[in-house]
C-alpha cells in the first residue's frame, strides 16, 4: 500500500488547526527514533534491551514529574487525553463508590469526559454539570454549593479547546481540598502553555497528553497523588505499578518527555510571540468583518486561541473552512471532535448562552509553533476576501 498516496503538495500549506493537533517537532522525532529502531525493548523483560527501556521510562517518569511538581511514581502513562480522562472520572467512580456516588463536572468539558459522565449515570451515579458564565467560567460559589456529602470528585478542565477561556483551578482546587473531595482537571489544552504546578493547585489528578504540544499522538499521562483510591481501566500484566497494564509505548513516550521539556524550556518566549499574533487576528476580525464577535474571555484565554463568529454568517462556517480549505489553509468549526456531533453543534458555545444556530457557526483558529507573521498576514488577507463569498441568512 503506498501510504503517501493521499497526501498532497503541502509546502505551502498555512495549518491553524494546532489545538486539534500539532506537527511534530524535528527535534522530538530525532529523540524517537533510537526507540523506533535499536532500542526497541519491552521496560518488563530481564534482559538488557528490556532494562535499559525500564530505565528510559524511569528517566521521561522523572522529567515530566518536575515540569508540574510531582513525584515520578505520580506519573502514569496512557494513550492520551481520552484514555486519562476515562480513566480518572470512571477509576474514581468505582474505587470510591462506598463513599459516595456524585460527581461535579463543568457543562464545558470535552466529549470524553461528558460521556464518561453520561455512562457513569447508567451505573447508578449522580452527576452535576456545573453551568458556566457567557465568558465560559465555572462559578467557583455555585461549585461550593454543589458540593455534598456523598460528592467524590470534581472536574473541571484548566482551559477549554474551542473558545480558549482558563479557569481558575488554583481557586477550585482549594475548595476541594477544603471539602475533602478528589479533584481532576484536564490540562490537555494548556499543558506546555501555561506553568502547571499539581501542589499549588491542590491537584490530585491531572490529565496530560502529547500532540498538543508538537510531540507524537498516541500518548498521555494522568497524574494520580500518592494515596488517591482509583481504580485501573485495564487489567492484564501489572505495567504502571498496576494502574494500567500494557506494554508501556517507550518511543512514544520519550517523544512526549522532549515535547513537554521543550515546551516548557520555551514557554515565556513562544506565549509572548503567540499572544502577539492572537491579538493581531482578533483586531483585524474586530475591526475588518462588520458583525464579528469573540467567543469566550477577550484576555484570559489561551495565548494561542481565537474563537469567532459572525451575525448572520453563522450558518456559513462550514462553507467558509471549505473556501479556506482550498486556498492551502487549515482551520477549524469550534473543536475537530464536536464535528462527530449529530447536529454539528456546540455543547460549548451552547454552555455559555448561544443558540442553536449560533452553536453551530463558530470558527476557530490555534497558532503552534510553527506558524510565522508572514502567513498571519497572507491568512487575514484571504480570510477576508472568503468572508465577502458567503451568503449572511438576514441582512
Amino acid at each position: 500500500m503506498n501510504f503517501s498516496m493521499s497526501v498532497n503538495n503541502r509546502k505551502n500549506m498555512i495549518y491553524l488547526d494546532n489545538a486539534a493537533t500539532t506537527k511534530i517537532d524535528d527535534r522530538v522525532l530525532e529523540a524517537m527514533m533510537p526507540y523506533l529502531t535499536s532500542e526497541y525493548g519491552n521496560a518488563s523483560s530481564i534482559h538488557s534491551l528490556g532494562t535499559s527501556a525500564k530505565e528510559v521510562l524511569k528517566s521521561c517518569k522523572d522529567s515530566l514529574s518536575r515540569l508540574i511538581n510531582c513525584d515520578s511514581d505520580e506519573i502514569v502513562f496512557t494513550s492520551g487525553g481520552t484514555e486519562s480522562n476515562n480513566f480518572a472520572i470512571k477509576g474514581i467512580a468505582f474505587a470510591n463508590r462506598d463513599k459516595g456516588t456524585h460527581i461535579i463536572v463543568s457543562s464545558i468539558e470535552h466529549e470524553c469526559i461528558l460521556n464518561a459522565c453520561k455512562w457513569l449515570e447508567g451505573q447508578g451515579f449522580y452527576i452535576t454539570y456545573l453551568p458556566v458564565d457567557n465568558f465560559g467560567f465555572v462559578n467557583v460559589e455555585k461549585l461550593a454549593r454543589y458540593i455534598n456529602p456523598k460528592t467524590i470528585l470534581v472536574s473541571v478542565m484548566h482551559a477549554n479547546n474551542e473558545i480558549g477561556t482558563i479557569q481558575d483551578i488554583e481557586e477550585i482546587g482549594k475548595i476541594c481540598r477544603e471539602k475533602n473531595i478528589y479533584f481532576h482537571s484536564d490540562a490537555c489544552q494548556s499543558f506546555g502553555k501555561i506553568p502547571l504546578d499539581v501542589q499549588k493547585c491542590n491537584l490530585d489528578l491531572l490529565t496530560l497528553n502529547a500532540h498538543k504540544v508538537h510531540g507524537p499522538k498516541g500518548v498521555g499521562a494522568l497524574f494520580v497523588r500518592k494515596g488517591v483510591k482509583i481504580d485501573p481501566l485495564l487489567h492484564g500484566g501489572g505495567q504502571e505499578s498496576g494502574l494500567r497494564s500494557s506494554t508501556e509505548n517507550i518511543a512514544g513516550i520519550v517523544g512526549f518527555t522532549k515535547a513537554a521539556q521543550i515546551a516548557f524550556n520555551e514557554i515565556e518566549i513562544e506565549n509572548k510571540r503567540l499572544s502577539g499574533l492572537r491579538d493581531k487576528i482578533i483586531h483585524s476580525i474586530l475591526n475588518n468583518i462588520e458583525g464579528a464577535y469573540i467567543n469566550g474571555h477577550p484576555v484570559n484565554r489561551l495565548p494561542a486561541n481565537i474563537s469567532f463568529s459572525v451575525h448572520g454568517f453563522e450558518g456559513e462556517a462550514m462553507r467558509l473552512l471549505l473556501l479556506l480549505d482550498e486556498e492551502g489553509i487549515s482551520i477549524s468549526g469550534g473543536s475537530a471532535c464536536s464535528s462527530n456531533s449529530s447536529d454539528g453543534s456546540s455543547h460549548v458555545l451552547k454552555a455559555i448562552g448561544k443558540d442553536q444556530f449560533e452553536a453551530r457557526g463558530a470558527i476557530r483558529i490555534s497558532l503552534g509553533r510553527f506558524n510565522t507573521e508572514a502567513e498571519i498576514d497572507i491568512f487575514l488577507n484571504v480570510l477576508l476576501k472568503k468572508i465577502k463569498q458567503l451568503n449572511p441568512i438576514f441582512t
